[in-house]
C-alpha cells in the first residue's frame, strides 16, 4: 500500500513565487499518485511564517481549488524564522502523513529528486537527504565560505551532511523522534542526523530562483552560521580556554624576559612588547566574554521554555 506523503514548504513573503511553485508541485504530485508511488491522500502543506504580503491569501485560494484537493496550509501567529516554520510544518504534518519531505518555496530544490527519495524510502530508509551535486552556480566566495563552514562544523564535532540544506525526506517515525528534541535554538541540519535511523542521500542540480528574492542575505546567513555552531557544540568555549592557557604561558615567558631586561639595566626595549601584550590580552578577554555571553543567552532562552511556534490557522482542521 502506498504511503501518504506531505510536502512541507515554509513561506515568507512568497506571493510572486507561490503560484509558480503550486503549479509545478501539483503536476509532480499527480504524476506520483498516478504511478502509485504515493497515496491519493498525499498533500502539499504550505507554512506561512507571518508573511506581510498576500502569501496566506494565495494559500487559502489554493486550498479552495475545486479541481484539486492536494493543497493545505498552516498560518503561524507571527514570524518565527525559517527553522521554526519548518519545524511547525513537520510537527503538524506528522499527524496526517507517513512520510514528509521538506523543501523551500523557491523551487531551487529540484522536485524531480523526490522520485529518488521515494526509491530510497522503499529500500527502508527513514531519512533521505537531498544533496547538491555541484556548486557551479555559486560565486567563488560563496563556494569557498560554504566549504569552510562545513569543515568548521565538522571540526566542532557537529555531524553534518555536506551541501545539504533542508531538502530531505523523513518518515513519521523519524519526525516523532525529532519531536523529542526540546531545544529552542534550532539548527535542523545538525539535529536531524542526531535522530539516527537508516539514512541515505540523493543528489540533484540546484536551480536558479525564477521569481521573488532570496530570504537569506549575507547578514542572515552569518547569523544562521553562528546559530549552527553555538547550538550544537561547546568547542568554542573550550577553544577560548585553551587559548587563555596559551596566552598565560606566553605572559610567563614575557615576565621572565622583562626581569632579565631589568637586571641588565635595559628597561626601554620592553615597552613595545608590554603594549602589544596588553592589547592582545584585552582583545582575548573581550572575545571570551562574547563567546560565553552567546552561550549564556542561549541558556536564558532555553530555561524560559517558550513555544518555538504557535499555529494560528490549520486548514486541515477546516
Amino acid at each position: 500500500m502506498a504511503e501518504t506523503l506531505y510536502l512541507v514548504i515554509p513561506c515568507y513573503n512568497e506571493e510572486e513565487m507561490l503560484p509558480i511553485t503550486a503549479k509545478a508541485l501539483m503536476k509532480k504530485m499527480d504524476e506520483l499518485m498516478d504511478a502509485g508511488k504515493i497515496s491519493h491522500r498525499s498533500k502539499v502543506m504550505f507554512v506561512d511564517d507571518g508573511s506581510k504580503d498576500k502569501t496566506w491569501e494565495i494559500i487559502e485560494k489554493l486550498h479552495g481549488l475545486q479541481q484539486s484537493d492536494i493543497f493545505t496550509g498552516i498560518k503561524l501567529s507571527r514570524n518565527k524564522g525559517h527553522q521554526n516554520a519548518l519545524l511547525a510544518g513537520l510537527m503538524t504534518a506528522r499527524n496526517y502523513a507517513d512520510i514528509i519531505i521538506s523543501m523551500d518555496a523557491d523551487l531551487q530544490d529540484d522536485i524531480n529528486a523526490i522520485d529518488g527519495m521515494l526509491e530510497k524510502r522503499a529500500e527502508g530508509c527513514e531519512i533521505v537527504y537531498g544533496v547538491r551535486s555541484s556548486r557551479d552556480t555559486d560565486t567563488a566566495f560563496k563556494r569557498s565560505t560554504a566549504r569552510g563552514y562545513y569543515k568548521m562544523l565538522e571540526f566542532m564535532g557537529v555531524e553534518i551532511t555536506y551541501d545539504h540544506a533542508d531538502y530531505r525526506l523523513m518518515s513519521k517515525r523519524a519526525v516523532d523522534a525529532l519531536a523529542e528534541f526540546k531545544e529552542v535554538n534550532l539548527f535542523l541540519r545538525g539535529m536531524v542526523p542526531m535522530v539516527g535511523y537508516k539514512s541515505d542521500i540523493v543528489t540533484y542540480e540546484r536551480n536558479e530562483r525564477v521569481a521573488g528574492e532570496s530570504k537569506y542575505p549575507l547578514k542572515k546567513m552569518l547569523a544562521f552560521a553562528v546559530e549552527g555552531i553555538t547550538s550544537l557544540s561547546v568547542k568554542p568555549i573550550r577553544f577560548i580556554t585553551a587559548l587563555g592557557v596559551f596566552i598565560f604561558l606566553i605572559s610567563i615567558v614575557m615576565l621572565i624576559y622583562f626581569l632579565i631586561a631589568k637586571a641588565v639595566g635595559d628597561t626601554v626595549r620592553g615597552w613595545a612588547s608590554t603594549v602589544v601584550s596588553v592589547w592582545a590580552i584585552g582583545g582575548l578577554q573581550m572575545l571570551a566574554i562574547g563567546v560565553i555571553g552567546e552561550y549564556i543567552g542561549k541558556i536564558y532562552l532555553e530555561t524560559k521554555a517558550r513555544p518555538k511556534f504557535i499555529v494560528d490557522i490549520n486548514l486541515e482542521e477546516r
